[in-house]
């Protein structure tokens, strides 16, 4: 009998990784300075996604974008410059003319800022004036309106300068000897 011989198969060597050594890393390497030197306006990079690719337009069908260039079939909407306004529906009565219209909106409404008598009892001095009640923090705007309402009580005799009074405020104020002054716009 004859034997056959088997050839072996060679081992593929694969070529050594070398590691790079170990840097030794200091206790509070995270929160230590950065170096000044390498942080520089010409090293500054932009966030990733802060730049998008422009979308090429009519290149043909391979391109995906090519064909109606994404603006769908014919009409106005796929024509460059139209316009449509703010609730247009295609020719179908807009939703806001649809709607039924109650009531009525006056353009000379008055709003006041509101102050209750309990909330004097902050204020210090004895005359009361829309300057003073935006130090002290009971209003945002002292040239705005003001209005003081009878929620609470004065212990003090004040004058109080204001644009409206309610009706109990200006009880509650003659009641404990103070005065109501009002302000003409």
């Amino acid at each position: 009998m004859e034997e056959k011989k088997v050839k072996k198969a060679k081992a593929i060597k694969k070529p050594a990784v070398k590691k790079a050594p170990a840097r030794k890393e200091e206790p509070n390497a995270a929160f230590a300075a950065p170096v000044l030197s390498s942080i520089a306006l010409h090293k500054l990079g932009r966030p990733f996604g802060a730049h998008k690719k422009r979308k090429l337009l009519g290149r043909g069908a391979g391109s995906g974008h090519g064909k109606t260039s994404t603006r769908g079939s014919k009409g106005q909407t796929s024509r460059a410059g139209r316009h449509f306004y703010l609730g247009f529906e295609g020719g179908q009565s807009p939703l806001i003319r649809r709607m039924p219209k109650r009531g009525f909106v006056s353009n000379f409404k008055k709003t006041y800022q509101l102050v209750n008598l309990c909330d004097l009892s902050r204020v210090k001095e004895n005359v009361v004036t829309p300057q003073v009640l935006k130090e002290s923090g009971l209003i945002n705007d002292a040239q705005a309106l003001i209005k003081i309402l009878g929620n609470g009580s004065l212990k003090a005799a004040l004058t109080i300068q204001a644009h409206a009074f309610s009706k109990k405020a200006l009880q509650e104020i003659v009641n404990a000897g103070g005065k109501a002054e009002i302000i003409n716009v």
